[in-house]
């Protein structure tokens, strides 16, 4: 049956009455993805990813075996169609750095938060980021606006109120439409390489305190985050004030973890924030337990001197070197770049980002490390 062409499913001959019974759309559909099946098994000693394809295929085989509800297998597929949609639109932009903004839904046109959202978008694409907003109206909108079409992504969520994609993303190929919330999460993580949060509510605030914690704990790689006000506006203030009385004083989070973000009403404090993050620093991945971190440019034996003296405290053991891209890295378009190696103790990360701050500085004036953002 598996060998048979698609162009014969209609209608099959039984193999042991001889009788010919046509196939329903959804025996069709079955008979298509058997035969698809038996394909990718054929070819997955070969394919480039057939590990992670074949330990993705074991899992849902697993499952099949498992006492779990419809729902389950509801929410599972609805998850992986989520993750889809979004991979194919993400990856042909996979080495232009983005920028997501966050805020309100609520905030009009007229308002000073929506003007200057709108602004900085316009910059970030001037500078050659993309921008990244969650398709509603408010700030979100903003970000679209003054993105522009080309330079915009829109990942939306059906909401009972408040959220349609607003009508300068509507209809655009970058618009991806999520079922859940924390895929749509996942990918506001995965893909961006800053975060920039406007005034919001619930909403807003959700995703500032996820965004730091994911940097603060590791499971996302060091990002610049900003949050932005209106000219003389509190809003940030008041809640990094929070911050610092019930979460630093009370020893809940560390002091140095207020370095993973940036509080301003200045736009050119915030363009700063962002571009100086990446003048040296390029991104991270670890090679068993050693940090490999990437860099644009190679830094002096003195400068690395520097950093052993002012970050030993984050280490585990051993101390800071220079490296080229190690034999377990694979190869990709990074492999030319520079390497920092280090036993980081995962735990310091607001030590973390100053230290990356201090190779940004070491690396000022270094014309190679003039385009941010370029992945």
């Amino acid at each position: 049956m598996v060998s048979q062409t698609l162009a014969n499913l209609d209608r099959i001959e039984c193999p042991y009455c001889s009788e010919v019974m046509t196939l329903s759309p959804s025996d069709h559909a079955l008979k298509s993805l058997q035969t698809d099946l038996a394909a990718l098994i054929e070819q997955l000693p070969t394919l480039e990813h057939g590990k992670w394809i074949q330990r993705a295929l074991a899992v849902i085989m697993r499952l099949t075996e498992e006492e779990i509800d419809r729902l389950d297998w509801k929410i599972l597929t609805a998850s992986i169609e989520d993750m889809e949609r979004a991979f194919q639109v993400f990856y042909p932009y996979r080495h232009v750095r983005k920028v997501t903004i966050f805020g309100s839904a609520r905030l009009a046109p007229e308002t000073p938060e929506y003007k200057l959202a709108t602004e900085f978008a316009r910059y970030l694409t001037q500078q050659g980021f993309m921008v990244m907003t969650g398709a509603g109206g408010g700030i979100m909108e903003a970000g679209n606006v003054g993105a522009g079409a080309e330079k915009s992504f829109g990942l939306n969520i059906e909401l009972p109120f408040e959220q349609g994609a607003n009508p300068f993303i509507a209809g655009d190929p970058k618009l991806i439409n999520f079922k859940y919330f924390f895929t749509r999460k996942l990918f506001f993580l995965r893909e961006s390489d800053a975060i920039a949060l406007f005034p919001g509510g619930f909403g807003t605030q959700d995703e500032a305190f996820e965004c730091l914690t994911l940097c603060q704990t590791g499971r996302s790689g060091p990002v610049p985050v900003v949050l932005v006000d209106k000219a003389g506006g509190t809003y940030w203030q008041e809640w990094d004030a929070y911050v610092r009385k019930h979460l630093v004083q009370r020893g809940l989070v560390s002091p140095e973890d207020s370095c993973l973000y940036t509080v301003t009403d200045n736009l050119d404090v915030a363009y700063e924030a962002i571009n100086n993050f990446y003048r040296v620093y390029h991104s991270i991945r670890y090679v068993g337990d050693q940090l490999v971190m990437r860099l644009k440019l190679e830094l002096s034996d003195a400068d690395v001197e520097t950093l052993n003296e002012d970050f030993s405290d984050i280490l585990v053991k051993g101390r800071i070197e220079k490296s080229s891209a190690l034999p377990q890295e694979t190869p990709d378009e990074t492999a030319e770049l520079p390497r920092l190696l280090l036993y980081f103790n995962r735990r310091d990360t607001g030590r973390l980002y100053q230290m990356i701050n201090t190779i940004s500085e070491m690396g000022a004036a270094a014309p190679e490390a003039s385009h941010p953002e370029q992945k």
